[in-house]
Order: C-alpha cells, then sequence, then structure tokens
C-alpha cells in the first residue's frame, strides 16, 4: 500500500486538514506561526516552548493560550508558568527522564485526541531543530519513538527545514504548494536502508544502499512533477526546505 501525504498542506491558509500543534523549546518563526496556531484543533507546549510562546504573543497573551504545557518543567519560567495557570491551562509535570519532554508531550497529546475522538491528520511540531545538536538528534529519535505512540504523521518544522520520518514501505510525497524551496534530502538515521528507490528528484536512487560512510542523499532537489515516490525498507528520514514566508 502506497502512503500519500503532503508535508507542507498545513502551511496553506485553504485546505480541510486537520492538524494538532506542539510547540517546543526553541525559538519561534513568527512566519507561519499564527496560521498554524489559527487552525490547529489542540495546541500543546512541551516545557520551555511556553516561555517561546509567551515571548512571540507579547501584548495579546489571552489570545494564545494553548490546551496544556507537559514537561519536568525544568525550562519553562516561574512568571511564565504562573501567568498560564492563572489562565486556566493545564499544566501536566511529567518528571520521567528516559523520555524527551517531546516525546511525552506526544504521548499525553495522543491521549487527549482519543479523549476527544479526534480525527487528526498530521501533528506540526515547531522548533526542535536549531541550537544544540543533541537536542536536534533527540527531536529526530522522538519521531522513532512517535511510530509507536500515535498512527498519526509527525512533522518537525523549524525556521526553514521540516523533517519527516518514512517507514518501511511505498511514499507519495505531494511537493507541489508553492511553498518548497529547492532542496531536499534522504538521511539513513539510526541504521542504514538497504533498498532505496525514488522518483521525482533530480538525482533518483535505483535499489540503492543509503549508509552513513557509504552515500547519504542531501543537497538534492525535485524535477519538474510535483511528486517524489520513495520505497525503502527501513526507516528513513526525509528533509526539505520551506520558503520564508514572504518569498512564498
Amino acid at each position: 500500500m502506497e502512503h500519500e501525504f503532503t508535508p507542507l498542506e498545513c502551511l496553506l491558509p485553504t485546505g480541510n486538514l486537520t492538524f494538532c500543534l506542539l510547540i517546543l523549546n526553541q525559538p519561534l518563526d513568527k512566519g507561519y506561526f499564527h496560521l498554524l496556531w489559527s487552525k490547529a484543533v489542540l495546541r500543546a507546549c512541551a516545557d520551555g516552548g511556553a516561555n517561546h510562546l509567551y515571548h512571540i504573543t507579547e501584548g495579546n497573551h489571552e489570545s494564545f493560550l494553548p490546551d496544556y504545557i507537559s514537561g519536568d518543567f525544568d525550562s519553562i519560567s516561574r512568571e511564565v508558568r504562573q501567568y498560564y495557570k492563572l489562565k486556566g491551562c493545564e499544566l501536566l509535570e511529567t518528571p520521567d527522564q528516559d523520555f524527551t519532554d517531546f516525546t511525552k508531550c506526544i504521548q499525553i497529546l495522543q491521549k487527549k485526541i482519543e479523549e476527544r475522538g479526534l480525527q487528526i491528520d498530521m501533528i506540526v511540531t515547531l522548533g526542535g531543530l536549531g541550537g544544540r545538536f543533541d537536542q536536534v538528534m533527540a527531536s529526530v529519535e522522538t519521531l522513532f519513538h512517535a511510530t509507536n505512540i500515535t498512527p498519526t504523521p509527525v512533522i518537525v518544522i523549524q525556521e526553514c527545514s521540516l523533517i519527516y520520518l518514512l517507514q518501511p514501505g511505498k511514499h507519495k510525497l505531494y511537493v507541489n504548494t508553492g511553498l518548497e524551496s529547492e532542496w531536499c534530502g534522504l538521511i539513513p538515521v539510526g541504521n542504514p536502508c538497504d533498498n532505496v528507490t525514488t522518483t521525482g528528484l533530480k538525482w533518483n536512487l535505483t535499489n540503492h544502499v543509503l549508509k552513513f560512510g557509504t552515500l547519504v542523499s542531501t543537497s538534492n532537489t525535485y524535477d519538474e512533477s510535483g511528486v517524489v515516490t520513495i520505497e525503502t525498507d527501513k526507516p528513513l528520514l526525509w528533509t526539505m526546505g520551506i520558503k520564508n514566508k514572504q518569498n512564498a
């Protein structure tokens, strides 16, 4: 069965996509923030993500109250925590140190999706791809955990980059929204991929091995078709560029 997906559909002002928004402890880019916030059916912050939400909505905090904030609360400031508590936001402390605040936030999100009987097309995560490299890798690892937590696709966006973990099998990605920038890549994180075949890229793969020290598909780009197909035997990280909103 071929899995069809439009990674940047959530950034379109039109459409019927139903998604949840999760904010991590990284600086927020105003570019697509207001659009994503306004369209999300559930909104959450992972620990210090609440600090960045508070900062970016300065002067209009009451219009941007998350459904919940979760984490071990070692990053959220006292002022921000107190503000959202007084405004009635749910604060859920998750002290387990075996999982990141991102992973634990997805666990809670999935429970709330089930409790409310929501049909969700995508979980959009803001942050997680900048700053400390170990935290970037933790974001990638959470995508592996997420496959055992939720059946919903999880994407991570920060500034001009997106990542999305492809599961073994066939995928058709629509890259014709007009918001895609030129670059894309396929990264075999966590394991080698022994058999990868693509169409729709400038430099396609045909039964190739993707493996660090052998071949990694970075700085690739698209042909003119607007569709990329990928068949992989192992989990494979898809990454792509996003146009700056002013240039979209």
